[in-house]
């Protein structure tokens, strides 16, 4: 493979379950003598809420553009050797993974370090929605990683917009 980066992301389409060890099996290499893991799965309760499952929808080619970049600044910033990301769209129940990430490095540091980051990332940048249906109702949800973002790009932008606000007064 010489330099080319080795990913494998995935969009999976409604009703498809994530094969875990797929993506293990993927980033697995003679080399690694690491390989971190991310499972997000969905949970029974939020905010004392009883929740059925989650749904997610996603605009599918940009998604699948802007994870390939976050991998790319996973490996600008960590030496890895494969990166495989997977994430469900449709209804997840309680208790199945909606995303997965497995990540192979040679030291154990560099795979955590880059699993934390592209989870990170995939929550606060990547065009997937999520809502979550209760027993007694649904909404759709924020990811804290994209509001943060969102706030950190509005203070930076801040000064401007009080510039300009200034000026149609």
């Amino acid at each position: 493979m010489g330099d080319e980066e080795r990913n494998l992301v995935e969009i999976l389409e409604e009703h498809n379950a994530i094969d875990i060890a797929k993506y293990i099996n993927y980033v697995s290499a003679p080399q690694a003598g690491a390989v971190a893991t991310f499972s997000g799965t969905t949970r029974d309760t939020f905010d004392g809420k009883t929740v059925v499952e989650l749904r997610y929808e996603a605009y599918v080619p940009m998604a699948v553009r802007r994870i390939k970049d976050i991998c790319s600044s996973a490996r600008a910033s960590w030496s890895l050797i494969s990166i495989a990301v997977a994430h469900r769209l449709g209804p997840v129940a309680v208790g199945e993974t909606s995303i997965f990430i497995a990540i192979s490095s040679v030291h154990r540091a560099d795979a955590l370090d880059a699993c934390k980051f592209v989870i990170d990332e995939i929550k606060a940048s990547v065009p997937i929605w999520k809502k979550e249906v209760y027993a007694n109702g649904e909404v759709w949800k924020e990811n804290s990683e994209f509001l943060e973002r969102r706030t950190e790009l509005g203070n930076a932008n801040g000064g401007l917009r009080e510039e300009h606000s200034n000026t149609l007064d």
